[in-house]
């Protein structure tokens, strides 16, 4: 069953919408493009055909937010629990995995803007001692440019296994910096982008150097209060997710086996690097916000979204991706995968439009590139077609 509703403002009713006989929208033609007066209205029957698919496809369940300048979509699809059935919801909190890694480069970015921190002094100025190579920059290691070998390569060989083997586990970040390190570097600094999971560990450990304080007080000082954002929490090592939540389901490697429910787990194999908690609502909020130019200065801003090409529709910045749709539109935010969940979360350049889709499952790639197209959806509008 697809639930979806529509708000404008804070003081409006929902109006409900008749999607459920809706096809999904095949691209073809002419699209709009940035340069053109304004986005096209979301295709909320596209992204309900999404994430119907998504369902399909093995999550239990889905949902999308759309905040577009005082509006809001709602689309849902699914349960949020597989033992009670409870159908999902967009107002469900769910563990956001790498999305983290922008909240880590905003609270560093911010320590720019403060002359606390310099984006190409090395690493080691603010660590000694902690990497092999004082080549290896602030920017380096925010672009996934560091060569630091990404030790969840191997800690997830086997995602089930290797996943039972660490969910009650809690790591300091210079046993993780210590497990990649065991490995040769990928490549020389700044010498290519690979992404890696050890740069964010790295970026957590000057968090706490700079600002004296653990992660979850910059965090929550720096972003999560100026911000309200209600649900958004990091609370390793604890194992719970507060408040109303959406159970995360991890796809075992052996076809037929039961999903693992992944929802109780210390993250702590990730810490500022992915073991964020959020919801849609705050997630749109937040790139709203950073997009606007609310958490740094402009100049500061300008330093994040400096991208690397990574593919012909993906480049990297300083814990920043940009996306590039099939209608020429261009939208920043980052995606995140950790046991149970996939995210989605990106906004225009100013911020103006902000959408992220969940899907509560993990380790299923046709999931992962299928809830991808809730982003045409959002952004470019109903495909059109042209007259012969």
């Amino acid at each position: 069953m697809v639930s979806a509703t529509v708000v404008r403002g804070a003081v409006l009713g929902a109006v409900a919408l008749s999607l459920l006989a809706v096809p999904a929208r095949a691209v073809a033609g002419e699209h709009d493009t940035p340069a053109a007066a304004a986005l096209p209205a979301p295709d909320t029957a596209g992204l309900a055909s999404v994430l119907r698919s998504v369902v399909a496809q093995g999550a239990p369940g889905a949902l999308a937010r759309i905040d577009d300048h005082g509006r809001t979509y709602r689309v849902t699809h699914g349960v949020a629990d597989r033992s009670s059935a409870r159908a999902i919801s967009t107002e469900d909190r769910f563990r956001v995995g790498s999305i983290t890694k922008t909240f880590s480069a905003v609270v560093l970015l911010q320590l720019v803007d403060e002359h606390r921190l310099s984006l190409d002094a090395p690493v080691n100025r603010y660590l000694p001692k902690l990497l092999p190579d004082d080549r290896i920059t602030v920017r380096q290691v925010l672009g996934h440019r560091s060569g630091l070998y990404d030790y969840t390569n191997d800690m997830f060989a086997h995602s089930v296994s290797g996943f039972e083997a660490v969910r009650n586990k809690v790591f300091t970040y210079r046993q993780l910096v210590a497990l990649s390190l065991k490995k040769p570097r990928t490549n020389a600094p700044g010498a290519a982008y690979a992404y890696s999971n050890t740069n964010f560990v790295v970026a957590g450990l000057l968090i706490e150097k700079l600002t004296g304080q653990p992660v979850a007080t910059a965090y929550r000082n720096r972003v999560i209060g100026p911000l309200g954002l209600g649900d958004t929490f990091y609370v390793h090592p604890s194992t719970a997710i507060p408040g109303r939540y959406a159970r995360g389901y991890l796809t075992p490697d052996t076809a037929g086996a039961a999903p693992v429910d992944a929802t109780a787990q210390t993250v702590s194999w990730a810490q500022s690097a992915g073991a964020v908690i959020s919801s849609a609502r705050d997630l749109d909020t937040f790139y709203g916000a950073l997009l606007g130019g609310k958490l740094m200065s402009a100049a500061r801003l300008a330093e994040m979204e400096r991208f690397t090409p990574v593919n012909s529709t993906t480049a990297y910045g300083l814990g920043l991706r940009r996306r590039d749709l099939s209608c020429g539109i261009s939208v920043y935010g980052h995606t995140g995968a950790v046991q149970g969940y996939y995210t989605y979360a990106f906004a225009t350049k100013d911020g103006g439009r902000s959408l992220t889709a969940m899907a509560d499952t993990s380790n299923n790639g046709k999931v992962l590139d299928t809830l991808a197209g809730a982003l045409d959806s959002a952004f470019c509008g109903k495909a059109r077609t042209v007259e012969p």
